[in-house]
């Protein structure tokens, strides 16, 4: 871990509503939220500025800069990506659109596989041939030179090169990526250096993927870098989809890495909660009742304005994943283990053909955004239903400059009653009906997608903390955590802008991975050292520190199955001298741990040879997270307000300053505490505390009536 902490730390995440920033200042975090602009460069900036002012310090008093970004998944979304060239060997040209044999819609005879990013008319054959053992037939640089011509007159923007087992022999396609490159102007991307991994459909879809956002990732950094520069701000680290940052040179090389920047911070942040002392820097005490700093497990939540994300961390550090898929793009790439669904804020609320009540996919986005805002937006909103049930008061600042239109709340959940023939009832007008229908789906939808992480992998939600961030997922976390059982709520001091708050706590990190199927027995043992000590070379050649810890993996099966468990590959500190670097494990113990992982994933294990398939490296230079502490009043109730819970009914809810409960203080629900960036509503039957870092801790219980105690320590 680096000594040298910067005293001044800056995050900076742009969402598909809002951009996000927090600035720690000496342990005083100051946090901004303005809405996201176009160009997002442009709003990025902004969001400096008016954290820097809020905090009183200059740009150029900034030690370091992180930033996350929604241009990679944006553009895969949208499609709006680079006009991109894909180059294979002869007789694969169409591997990319022929994909899997998986469907989108087992029994749905219409459903359509999402078009590839890659035209077919933009797809080159090169006549070269590699297999596993070695090069058979070389490139002729001749045909190169009249490739990129072809190329050229396609007008394409970007190339992605993919030829046949270059994971494993890349000699042949190094030399056609080479050749392209001095041809064009263009960027390159060649699958050896994207993924160094077998499966060619999904190395191909990678390597498409990369070349496909590239030249829009390349630019918008860039012109993050020339902006920080003028603001005397330093040169940005960005977040990638592993949980980690890099430079921003490396990250415009590797693209792809890039798709789930903004809820990879979210989820680091999150980590940094469920770890009890680590986001307040020291382990808390008895006194204060807060917690220890042990890690624990939790699901991290968060529900900002386009959708939600959820994931899980257990040991104090969030789950990874090998691949993703991304808007029907499968991606071969490190990330953090995600599900996202469109239920957020913005989420439309709507009937279908059936006359049922949906909520999202759609969403209203920041311009016009949900009717509340005042826009010119008429659509209903999840964010128009939490106005309606008093979640949100009437004088609450919605981000930036953004003030509340009640009424115009309350029209679009009229018109949406009339739609879907819902009436008043218990003494709630039609408007108010709809949008506690519109909450109760929404909350149906993400509660969906905790079990997906949970209860369809084996786990019980119950065993695991709700850690709930984002603009509105404080509004809905107690509720969803009724639906699951789950006992315990962890509401971050910064829960509206934790993302921005991750990226300051986030470390570096590098990952390297390349196939090997190699058997394990005695004889393998110098060759599995031997790759591992080059993927170790390669992570260790990318970082900042020479101080970096290095972990390495395996992707283990027995011999002849189709998929892989990843299993820890360390065996001790190397020898080598080189600082963070471990030796592999021998083969014998590998085999070992891939049993142990087989019966713990699937309740068996056989007397059958084991093959480490892939390897894997990461280095990591940790960053020690800013110390943050709330002491702030005790007494900060601001009144009551009538405030409508779906199971409850109307109830007189009491209203507290989120920013100035003081650490210590406790309170019962139900209550709605107002906070800069978010709300969090505590219903009946819940009671919360507030520890020493501003986190405020939410669990069922009976009793009290209000803050009461609490040092402020």
């Amino acid at each position: 871990m680096a000594d040298d902490s910067p005293t001044v730390r800056l995050g900076v995440d742009v969402g598909g509503t809002f951009t996000d920033a927090a600035l720690v200042v000496d342990g005083d975090l100051t946090t901004a939220k303005v809405p996201t602009t176009t160009p997002q460069h442009a709003g990025v900036l902004d969001g400096i500025r008016e954290a820097c002012d809020a905090a009183g310090v200059a740009p150029a008093d900034v030690d370091a800069f992180a930033h996350a970004t929604t241009v990679s998944v944006n553009a895969l979304l949208e499609r709006d990506g680079a006009r991109t060239a894909l180059v294979t060997t002869a007789g694969f040209r169409d591997a990319l659109e022929i994909g899997r044999q998986t469907r989108p819609a087992l029994y749905d005879l219409d459903a359509e596989k999402p078009a590839p990013l890659v035209p077919r008319r933009r797809r080159f054959e090169v006549d070269e041939r590699a297999t596993t053992e070695g090069v058979e037939h070389a490139v002729d640089p001749n045909e190169v030179r009249d490739l990129a011509a072809e190329i050229a007159e396609s007008d394409a923007e970007s190339v992605a090169v993919c030829l046949l087992h270059a994971y494993a022999h890349p000699e042949n396609e190094a030399a056609v990526a080479e050749g392209l490159r001095e041809a064009l102007d263009v960027p390159v991307s060649a699958s050896h250096d994207v993924l160094a991994e077998f499966r060619e459909f999904e190395r191909t879809a990678t390597t498409a993927a990369d070349a496909y956002l590239t030249p829009e990732l390349d630019d918008y950094l860039g012109r993050i870098v020339a902006g920080a520069a003028d603001l005397g701000l330093p040169e940005p680290r960005v977040m990638r989809s592993n949980g980690g940052v890099a430079d921003a040179e490396t990250v415009r090389r590797s693209a792809v890495t890039t798709v789930l920047s903004g809820p990879a911070a979210g989820v680091v942040g999150a980590a940094a909660v469920a770890g009890g002392a680590t986001l307040a820097g020291a382990a808390e005490d008895d006194e204060t009742g807060d917690e220890t700093g042990e890690p624990t497990a939790a699901v991290t939540f968060d529900m900002g304005g386009t959708s939600s994300d959820v994931s899980l961390v257990r040991d104090g550090r969030a789950e990874r994943a090998a691949d993703t898929t991304i808007a029907g793009v499968p991606l071969r790439t490190p990330t953090v283990d995600v599900e996202t669904v469109g239920a957020g804020g913005g989420s439309i609320a709507w009937t279908d053909a059936g006359g049922a009540l949906r909520v999202g996919p759609e969403s209203a986005g920041a311009e016009p955004g949900p009717a509340c805002y005042g826009r010119g937006g008429t659509e209903p909103t999840v964010t128009d239903a939490d106005v309606r049930l008093g979640y949100i008061g009437p004088d609450a600042a919605l981000g930036g400059d953004l003030s509340l239109d009640a009424d115009a709340a309350r029209d679009a959940l009229d018109r949406l009653a009339d739609e879907a023939g819902i009436e008043g009832d218990d003494g709630l007008d039609a408007a108010t009906a709809a949008a506690r229908g519109a909450y109760r789906v929404a909350n149906a939808t993400m509660a969906r997608a905790i079990r997906s992480v949970t209860v369809e992998r084996g786990r019980d939600p119950r065993a695991f903390d709700l850690v709930a961030f984002g603009g509105a997922g404080p509004m809905h976390a107690a509720a969803l955590a009724d639906r699951l059982g789950m006992e315990r709520v962890l509401v971050p001091g910064p829960a509206g802008v934790l993302s921005a708050y991750g990226l300051i706590a986030a470390d570096e990190t590098h990952d390297a991975a390349r196939t090997v199927r190699l058997g394990l027995g005695d004889e393998t043992g110098e060759e599995l050292t031997a790759a591992f000590a080059e993927l170790t070379d390669r992570v260790l050649a990318d970082v900042s520190d020479p101080e970096a810890a290095v972990e390495l993996a395996a992707d283990c099966r027995y011999v002849g199955q189709s998929f892989e468990l990843t299993v820890d590959a360390g065996g001790g500190e190397s020898e080598s001298g080189r600082s963070g670097a471990v030796t592999p494990a021998d083969p014998a113990t590998l085999a070992e741990r891939f049993a142990a992982a087989h019966e713990r994933a699937y309740g068996y294990r056989l007397d059958a040879a084991v093959e480490a398939v892939t390897l894997r490296a990461t280095a990591t230079v940790a960053v020690e997270a800013p110390t943050v502490s709330r002491a702030g009043a005790v007494d900060t109730k601001r009144g009551a307000r009538r405030v409508v819970f779906p199971d409850a009914g109307a109830v007189e809810a009491a209203v507290y300053d989120r920013d100035a409960l003081g650490a210590g203080a406790t309170l019962d629900g139900p209550a709605v505490l107002e906070g800069a960036e978010s709300t969090t509503v505590v219903p009946p039957a819940w009671g919360g505390r507030v520890r020493r870092d501003g986190t405020v801790v939410l669990e069922r219980e009976e009793g009290a009536a209000g803050p009461t105690g609490g040092d402020g320590r």
